[in-house]
């Protein structure tokens, strides 16, 4: 028995009869489409209603994603941070390099010995040095001249970016033990030498550096880079012509501040006899118009000035030099030509009482004449003597004369 079919149960629009289907759909007209109309319109004006407020709602949620993820970054950076803290152990080297330094010439202290490093504890106010209980292999390096920027605060990876490497189609830039080995938290450097001078890169100077070597045998201990003062590596061939800081009263008076070697102002000076650094500063006490004129109109006062100041610096040394213009008078004058003390007629006059400044011409005169006859005086070689020598001393000439000229 067929099933009851209920009415218009489960037939498609193709089972109806066409006169149906045009039963079934709707009908348009101008009001529907003006109803059609005002709906989308109420559906934009809600959709803009509603942006600003789904905005701000969407930005709370990002920012609040974004705090619980820096928060998390924070203290996984912090965890990271107290795990690459720096050790508080350091390389240093003991004294700087001797200045200033040639390619080609052997590296030195402040005191003429081999560089030398150790590992020293800055964990507290005072530094002191450590002894590493194994030993450890430590690297020389070059470093450049403008690291660290401010302070001594780098990094490894800092450290290692400055290294300096030598110009393409040059020698290693550092020659010689570049590898030593620490023990007892010490290491001796050898003989070390720049192969190129520090002109072509960017702050013209160098640093010398010192490093522990990855996988040297430290057992685990962390410790900080070593580093010297910044410093002007020069071309070997300027050695031949360097100033000398301070100069030497034997020294080749072409050593001062703007007085090249065979330059006008040397030719000018050694055509007077003005060879040494001595003479120089002799004929600057006795006549300085002199010896301006012999140097002439080149010589600037700006550069006289800095000319003299340089040869002023040099030192004295202890020898006296004695002149005895008569039987009852006797003067002492220091290396340069300068009066120090005088005994005439049993009178004793030092430099700069009222006596002398009473005198001061006929003492000039005096030091002119010595200065005239400087190969002829006599030399005492203790200064000290000088303050303890009486007038009854100085008349009967009972000095210690090591050498006459």
């Amino acid at each position: 028995m067929a099933g009851k079919r209920f009415f218009n149960g489960s037939k498609s629009d193709q089972d109806l009869p066409a006169a149906e289907i045009r039963t079934k759909r709707p009908k348009f007209s101008l009001a529907s489409v003006v109803e059609e109309v005002v709906m989308v319109n109420s559906f934009q004006n809600l959709f803009s209603s509603l942006e600003p407020l789904l905005r701000r709602v969407v930005n709370e949620e990002v920012e609040h994603v974004l705090r619980q993820s820096t928060r998390h970054f924070n203290r996984s950076s912090s965890l990271r941070i107290q795990a690459l803290e720096p050790s508080s152990l350091q390389l240093v080297f003991t004294k700087n390099p001797l200045l200033p330094i040639f390619t080609g010439s052997k590296i030195q202290d402040v005191d003429g010995k081999p560089l030398e490093i150790q590992v020293v504890d800055k964990s507290g106010d005072q530094t002191v040095p450590f002894s590493v209980p194994h030993p450890a292999k430590v690297e020389i390096i070059v470093l450049d001249g403008d690291f660290p920027p401010r302070d001594d605060s780098w990094t490894r990876d800092q450290f290692d970016k400055n290294i300096v490497k030598e110009r393409a189609g040059k020698r290693p830039l550092l020659h010689g033990d570049l590898t030593v080995t620490l023990r007892d938290g010490k290491a001796t450097i050898g003989e070390i030498e720049f192969t190129d001078n520090s002109s072509w890169i960017r702050s013209r100077k160098f640093r010398i550096g010192a490093r522990l070597l990855p996988g040297s045998n430290s057992q685990g201990l962390s410790v900080r880079e070593a580093l010297t003062e910044a410093f002007v590596v020069k071309d070997h061939r300027g050695e031949l012509y360097k100033k000398h800081y301070p100069p030497k009263l034997e020294d080749d008076v072409w050593r001062l501040e703007k007085i090249g070697k065979e330059g006008a102002f040397h030719k000018k000076l050694s055509a007077n006899n003005i060879n040494t650094v001595q003479d120089f500063l002799k004929l600057s006490v006795v006549d300085t118009n002199k010896l301006k004129d012999i140097l002439g109109i080149g010589m600037s006062e700006r550069m006289w000035e800095v000319t003299l100041k340089h040869a002023k610096t040099c030192e004295m040394g202890n020898k006296m030099y004695i002149y005895r213009p008569s039987q009852l008078s006797t003067i002492f004058l220091n290396p340069i030509c300068q009066l120090v003390r005088a005994e005439i007629n049993g009178e004793v006059f030092c430099y700069g009482c009222k006596q002398f400044s009473n005198n001061k011409a006929y003492f000039e005169s005096l030091v002119k004449e010595a200065y005239a006859n400087w190969n002829s005086l006599e030399v005492m070689m203790d200064v000290a003597i000088v303050n303890e020598i009486s007038p009854t001393a100085l008349l009967t000439q009972e000095l210690y004369v090591v050498r006459r000229y």
